[in-house]
């Protein structure tokens, strides 16, 4: 158990790493989702242990129809940043065909069902296109193994035995998958998925039956079985807003006189000023010595990349750094105002999340 609890631990801390390689496609707020598909269940190793009357039979490898079927459904949150976590509940059926081995492989059927519950960590990556945004994930929790009317039967197998009952364990996962955006449904993506899901520890299950004119008691043992499920699906995120409509253009006032504007570009996530930056800065404090001029608003702007709270301190930031460069170039401190307005009034309309250049600026109005 150690091993796998290592396991799970170095992929947490691997996907805490991830934004030194990558950059997210935030969902922020609450999501749901649901997925179904197929399940491939490996071979597992089955010890069979006779109690009754006590008896040495050896090890087996019990064998699965293939493919099995799989769902899991999920209510989550995600943080803006790319990290989400969710609750996840899971189904995986498979059908018992074969109990293989030497000397006597035998026929055998029967029901195997695992219900998880688990609680996940995933990381969005921006790969920079608006129609595919894979994922990458951990999860760790608890699932039942049930086996109904497990049996073995055929001609050539002294053994004629019977099982049933329901075990619990310690459950890992790790996730890959994709989602793909549905323009016309805001906050609706379809999903492509990848998940490898096993247990920790024994199962146990009695099992009786017969050898010959004897019956028979005992127990079948199994662990770790690995299963390999891939799930088509949909995700609904509940806070994701339509892009804005273009703003509309008010009739000017036929006597007030156009205002001058001057507008200041910024790198993503950045307030500091660029040479062409300063540049522009310059010429509106040469304007505002050449026309009259009440007073001098600098508004500052973020795209709607991060969240709102941090959106609306980067825009202050970055009012406050034209401001004072428009003082170092003469332009008395009181005519100016400086605010920070975030997210509010695009140049571009864009969705949540877009990284625009357009909307990274600072409108200078001379007044």
């Amino acid at each position: 158990m150690f091993r796998h609890a290592l396991l799970v631990a170095t992929a947490l801390a691997g996907l805490a790493c991830l934004p030194e390689v990558a950059s997210a496609q935030p969902v922020t707020g609450l999501y749901v989702g649901a997925g179904a598909g197929v399940n491939f269940l490996q071979t597992e190793p089955t010890e069979l242990l006779r109690t009754s009357p006590s008896a040495t039979i050896g090890n087996r490898d019990v064998r699965y129809d293939q493919p099995g079927g799989a769902g899991v459904i999920s209510l989550g949150y995600g943080f803006g940043n790319g990290f989400r976590v969710e609750l996840e509940g899971n189904i995986r059926y498979d059908r018992v065909r074969q109990v293989s081995g030497t000397p006597y492989p035998t026929n055998a059927g029967g029901d195997h069902f695992t219900y998880g519950a688990m609680v996940n960590g995933l990381f969005d990556l921006d790969i920079r296109s608006p129609y595919v945004f894979p994922y990458l994930g951990v999860g760790a929790g608890y699932a039942w193994s049930e086996y109904d009317n497990f049996h073995t039967y055929g001609t050539n197998y002294p053994y004629s035995i019977r099982a049933s009952g329901t075990q619990g364990n310690f459950a890992y996962e790790g996730i890959i998958g994709a989602s793909f955006p549905i323009p016309p449904v805001v906050g609706l993506s379809l999903t492509a998925e990848y998940r490898f899901f096993s247990t920790v520890g024994d199962r146990n299950y009695s099992y009786a039956g017969v050898n010959g004119p004897l019956r028979v008691a005992g127990t079948l043992r199994q662990s770790d079985p690995y299963n390999h499920s891939i799930l088509l699906g949909v995700r609904y995120a509940f806070h994701v807003t339509p892009p804005p409509p273009p703003p509309s253009q008010p009739a000017p006032a036929p006597v007030a006189e156009p205002a001058r504007t001057y507008l200041v570009f910024f790198d993503w996530d950045r307030a500091d000023l660029t040479a062409r930056a300063r540049q522009i800065i310059g010429e509106a404090a040469q304007a505002s010595t050449r026309v009259q001029v009440t007073r001098i608003e600098v508004n500052g702007y973020t795209d709607l990349s991060g969240t709102a709270r941090y959106n609306q301190g980067l825009s202050v930031r970055r009012a406050n750094a034209v401001a004072a460069e428009l003082v170092r170039d003469g332009v008395p401190r009181n005519e100016i105002v400086a605010r920070g307005f975030g997210e509010s009034n695009p140049l571009v309309p864009t969705a949540q999340g877009v990284r625009e250049p357009q909307n990274r600026r600072v409108e200078i109005i001379l007044r």
